[in-house]
């Protein structure tokens, strides 16, 4: 027989079922603007019947319900969105970071421009051109100075940002290590917590959701995997299982330097920090040393004019010119290949018939020149006059004097600009060429970074909207629902209510006929 109250309890599950679906409501409504929240729903199902199956059963017709009952408060959320979202972030975080390097690299590099590198080197050409018009103006030999120790400056200069960048680029590295760290952390807790809450049988929607958003944050830093186990979230980030339920294995700087070196780690912000500093960065520097060693030492065919005196002593094509045989003066024009400037600048002689020396060299003393120590050679530095301009002498012996107004090494020297050296490993092209080239490379670069990044950009923005789609909180659906589930409380209080006047009835009415 059903029970006189049964109906009243119907009435209250009711009433406590959409009151936990209001308070849902109320839930999603409160964090509809909170980072990483997750849409969550109530789920019901109908209470078991009044009597259940079995061999004594009343003989009323069906089966009378017993009311509503919430079974579960789940969140809505897709883990294959998630997976590919952290998969699209992680490949923004590459190209947004190489993109802003090859920027700062252009800036660097400063071409074209009324002030950059190319500027300066015209102008050296220019100087020897001068030179070579008036040779023996002291003030032609200082200009040339001026103008070599600009060059040098620069390239210096140049060498000097490009190994700022390159350790900024790895402190930003061991930054993020620390900020990963952090997350990794935040995410082991997070297992824990969630296991011990889900143990009890509850739902942790917020806590999943807080380290769901923690995943989303490390993916901008690296390629990262995620595994749900029974004790939480298992996460391998560049290769390395970083994360198995609470224990936290992190990383290191040495730690994801390997995996960037096996190929492991092949996206996120660490990745494109590693990557623009050891190819773009390192990359830039190799051709500006290339550059500098060439213009020093590189090798280059030079054609000797007929009248030329060779230095006593030097060796060309096999050859050895000497007082002794008679051959310092050339009687036809010689083709030969010399070492650079520096190896031009010893076949001439300065205004003191003296034979020159290395033109450039090292600002530390080493042995290799490069963009960061190439300078003018010290003795010309204080004594300008010691410059090599002249390629004939009159005299033998101790008399042996320059030709005054030959000019003849600094016109070579100034048409270096058009002659082709070899830069080691690629076709021989001249130094405008090879610069240009340098900052051609840089340039499409760059160009391609920028297009990838936004690419990356409108991909992930596609995806998080689809996300936002599935999981986000969209008031207006949040409104349509408190409205119904209002209705319903109304009319589950009103159903209440008029149970209750019908035991009122009942009870207080019940053997009163005739008084």
């Amino acid at each position: 027989m059903t029970s006189t109250f049964h109906s009243i309890e119907t009435a209250r599950r009711s009433l406590a079922t959409n009151t936990t679906s209001l308070s849902t409501v109320s839930h999603n409504i409160a964090n509809a603007n909170t980072a990483g929240y997750s849409r969550q729903v109530v789920h019901t199902s109908a209470t078991n019947p009044l009597e259940a199956v079995a061999f004594r059963n009343s003989t009323n017709s069906g089966q009378l319900g017993t009311g509503v009952e919430a079974t579960s408060i789940k969140r809505v959320r897709s883990m294959f969105l998630d997976t590919q979202y952290r998969g699209e972030n992680s490949s923004l975080g590459s190209w947004t970071v190489r993109s802003d390097t090859l920027g700062k690299l252009e800036k660097v590099i400063n071409e074209p421009s009324d002030t950059g590198m190319q500027t300066v080197m015209n102008k050296f050409w220019s100087a020897w051109s001068n030179l070579s018009k008036d040779p023996q103006s002291t003030t032609n030999q200082k200009v040339l100075k001026e103008t070599t120790l600009a060059l040098t400056d620069a390239m210096n200069q140049t060498s000097q940002q490009l190994d700022a960048l390159s350790t900024d680029l790895t402190s930003s590295v061991s930054l993020d290590v620390s900020t990963v760290n952090s997350l990794l952390s935040t995410v082991g807790t997070l297992n824990q917590n969630i296991m011990k809450i889900e143990a009890q049988g509850n739902d942790a929607n917020d806590l999943r959701d807080q380290r769901d958003y923690a995943i989303d944050q490390i993916s901008k830093y690296g390629n990262v995997t995620v595994t749900e186990l029974n004790t939480g979230y298992q996460v391998n980030f560049g290769g390395q299982q970083v994360i198995t339920g609470g224990t936290v294995t992190p990383l290191t700087a040495a730690g994801v330097q390997t995996a960037f070196e096996g190929g492991t780690l092949n996206s996120g912000e660490m990745y494109g920090l590693m990557y623009s500093r050891d190819v773009h960065v390192a990359g830039q520097k190799a051709q500006l040393d290339q550059l500098a060693n060439t213009l020093a030492n590189g090798e280059f065919n030079v054609t000797l004019p007929a009248g030329s005196v060779i230095p006593e002593g030097t060796v060309l094509n096999g050859v050895t010119y000497s007082d002794a045989a008679g051959n310092r003066t050339l009687t036809s024009d010689l083709t030969t290949t010399v070492k650079g400037i520096n190896g031009l600048h010893k076949l001439g002689y300065n205004s003191s018939s003296q034979q020159g020396g290395d033109f450039f060299g090292t600002s530390d003393n080493s042995g290799t020149i490069t963009a960061g120590n190439i300078t003018l050679n010290k003795s010309l530095q204080d004594d300008p006059s010691k410059i090599a301009f002249s390629l004939r002498t009159s005299g033998t012996g101790s008399g042996e004097k320059v030709v005054a107004g030959n000019g003849g090494l600094a016109l070579i020297m100034s048409e270096l600009k058009g002659t082709k050296m070899d830069f080691g490993g690629v076709t021989p092209t001249t130094v405008q060429d090879y610069f240009n080239g340098i900052v051609g490379q840089l340039g499409v670069s760059s160009q391609e970074a920028s297009r990838q990044t936004d690419n990356s950009q409108t991909l992930t923005d596609q995806v998080e909207a689809n996300r936002q789609s599935v999981s986000g909180v969209s008031l207006d659906e949040e409104m349509s629902d408190l409205i119904k589930f209002q209705h319903a409380y109304t009319a589950s209080s009103r159903f209440m209510t008029t149970m209750d006047q019908l035991l009122e009835r009942l009870i207080n009415s019940t053997g009163r006929v005739g008084l």
